[in-house]
């Protein structure tokens, strides 16, 4: 349903999307995470047509291309971004008309639809309120409703529970989880709890890279190491005690911790739960205990160990320089395999890529090489080049 492969988006010399690939299957809830500044709504503007790629092989929604066939995405996607973009001097039920009548939305339709989006959202009741007299929270709920309006197949939802309080949260949650199977759905958060509470997939992002793809238990298991149990004591001699934990079943490896007060501090592990045998051990012993848990790694953890890099889940994840040059793709696929819509300048000692005298010809976007008059969908000649006296002025600005 989306397919993302080598998306990247610079602005000047930040790489804001460093070589991002993921697909999403049809009826997934999958969760963007990562810290702010990572490139989640970077990514997710490109998938809606808000903002063109720098590069990208392939960049398709419900099996439509994003740059090719942008309108076509836009009908099957609902986008809820970070700052809902709302007419405050609306009432909500003429809002959600007006977001009908864009999707080409028939008024018999909207007539049923309307109340039934905003009761599933919880705002039927303020439907004749201004949008401007809404609270922010409840301005986010019109905003989820827009985007569900025309039920599309994929929903892309940036901070969904934004601005709202612990309980409308909690309501936001159910609503995306009864969305799973009805519509794909890709979100958004910086805090970890929602993303775990709403989806069983999730993709960490850091500084622009995807650093773990999979479900929660999987990157677990992959990346979160093992647990261990812990035991804390009264047990006399603490070298002769770790040698009896040691020929427990199961148990590979036993640590001596920091003594607290009377008691003695272990950490075994091993395969399995050890806690019973270490139960029946202390009991057989006589050892007073103060404490006997388990401790397994969490996503919370994982995440913490994988945005400040110490782990990663595959080699895509290993920060590499940037070329100084990217080959321009023709869009009628004649050579490449990908699609390059904003190539770089070469560098000053990087060598041209054509022969001696030879003119290079690339899809130029840039808005003051003529973007306004100039047909778009043909090529320009690197030496048909903006006004040269614009840098200069740049500079002395």
């Amino acid at each position: 349903m989306i397919e993302v492969s080598h998306l990247t988006r610079r602005f000047g010399s930040l790489v804001a999307v460093d070589d991002v690939s993921f697909s999403l299957e049809s009826g997934e809830v999958v969760g963007f995470l990562g810290p702010n500044g990572a490139g989640k709504t970077t990514s997710m503007r490109i998938l809606t047509g808000y903002l063109a790629a720098t590069s990208a092989e392939v960049l398709k929604v419900a099996g439509y291309d994003v740059l090719r066939d942008s309108l076509q995405v836009r009908k099957h996607i609902g986008y809820l971004p970070e700052s809902v973009p709302l007419y405050k001097e609306m009432r909500v039920e003429e809002m959600m008309a007006f977001q009908g009548r864009l999707h080409g939305m028939r008024r018999k339709d909207l007539a049923g639809r309307v109340p039934e989006v905003l009761e599933r959202v919880g705002v039927l009741g303020r439907r004749r309120q201004l949008v401007g007299h809404l609270s922010r929270g409840l301005r986010q709920r019109v905003g989820l409703a827009v985007a569900l309006l025309p039920n599309p197949e994929v929903l892309i939802l940036d901070e969904p529970t934004s601005g709202l309080d612990p309980l409308q949260r909690a309501e936001v949650r159910t609503l995306i989880r009864e969305l799973a199977g009805e519509h794909t759905v890709l979100l958004s958060s910086h805090i970890l709890a929602e993303v775990e509470s709403m989806s069983d997939r999730v993709i960490i992002l850091r500084e622009g890279r995807v650093v773990a793809d999979g479900a929660r238990e999987e990157l677990i298991a992959t990346l979160g190491g093992a647990g261990h149990v812990r035991l804390e004591a009264m047990v006399g001699d603490a070298e002769a005690a770790r040698s009896l934990l040691a020929t427990l079943p199961g148990v590979e490896d036993v640590q001596i911790t920091e003594r607290v007060g009377i008691h003695d501090g272990f950490t075994l592990t091993g395969s399995g739960d050890l806690r019973e045998d270490v139960g029946a051990l202390a009991a057989q012993k006589g050892w007073a205990l103060r404490e006997l848990s388990e401790v397994r790694p969490t996503l919370e953890s994982l995440f913490a160990s994988l945005v400040v890099g110490e782990a990663s889940m595959s080699p895509a994840a290993t920060p590499q320089a940037a070329p100084a040059f990217v080959e321009p793709i023709a869009l009628d696929g004649a050579s490449g395999s990908g699609l390059d819509l904003m190539p770089e300048t070469p560098a000053a000692d990087t060598p041209s890529l054509g022969t001696p005298g030879q003119k290079d010809n690339f899809y130029s976007l840039n808005p003051f090489d003529g973007g306004g008059s100039r047909d778009l969908s043909k090529p320009v000649s690197s030496s048909e080049s903006p006004d040269e006296g614009c840098e200069d002025e740049e500079d002395e600005a």
